[in-house]
């Protein structure tokens, strides 16, 4: 094979799933046919996708792992970072190597958006046992370590509050963030609340302050717990308890 082919089918690879990871974002996975995905990549070939994933059910685990890959690389770059200077020394810092990973996810080209996270809550929501697979219980080494963080910085607590608020903040964040990728992604009209510094920033502090509330007298009263969620996958944080 010549490198000028190999990197034609490299191209059209990437093209494909860049239309496809598009629309799974909008429509979810079960509204999307191989014909639709092929057709918006631009190639005139409608066997492609065959050709170089074998099924849908095959792209769509190729797509969750490289957002998934991505982003924990990128959070255990950012605590890297953090430790070294002797941190995170506050619940705010932490937040913030949750977050800042998760968001600017796609490339430097105008032919990408952000659409990971819209994709990964659909698929969670509607196809929960493929997105778990998909992941094989891998790359969240990042978001664990939040996790160890955040359970030394927050308030004195049962383990079982905790882990509970753990469960708040993923969906908290899935939503927020998904609800923010859209907004930020539809060129058809100005979204200035989304698209506003302070958006960001103040999401964050309200994050932080459900991490930090005191816990009301009375709740989880002799209540015995694990000590850490049953269930954490992917980098993106999903706790399924």
């Amino acid at each position: 094979m010549t490198k000028a082919l190999r990197k034609a089918q490299a191209g059209a690879r990437e093209q494909i799933k860049l239309a496809a990871r598009r629309l799974f974002a909008i429509r979810g996975i079960d509204g999307v046919s191989v014909r639709e995905i092929v057709e918006a990549s631009g190639q005139k070939n409608h066997g492609s996708l065959s050709y170089y994933f074998g099924t849908k059910e095959a792209l769509v685990r190729e797509l969750v792992a490289d957002g998934a890959k991505l982003i924990d690389m990128r959070r255990n770059a950012f605590l890297d970072r953090l430790e070294a200077a002797g941190g995170p020394s506050s619940v705010r810092d932490t937040v913030e190597a949750l977050v800042y990973p998760s968001i600017g996810l796609s490339g430097e080209t105008e032919d990408e958006e952000d659409t990971y996270l819209r994709f990964i809550a659909m698929l969670a929501m509607n196809h929960r046992e493929l997105f778990m697979d998909a992941l094989e219980k891998r790359w969240n080494s990042g978001y664990l370590r939040c996790l160890d963080h955040l359970r030394r910085l927050m308030p004195d607590m049962p383990a079982a509050a905790k882990n509970q608020r753990f469960v708040f903040m993923g969906a908290y964040m899935s939503s927020v963030l998904s609800l923010r990728e859209a907004a930020l992604t539809d060129r058809t009209r100005p979204h200035p609340n989304w698209s506003s510094a302070d958006t960001l920033e103040h999401f964050m502090q309200s994050l932080t302050v459900m991490l930090e509330a005191p816990l009301e007298k009375g709740l989880f009263a002799g209540t015995s717990a694990p000590k850490r969620p049953r269930a954490i996958v992917g980098s993106i944080g999903m706790i399924l308890d």
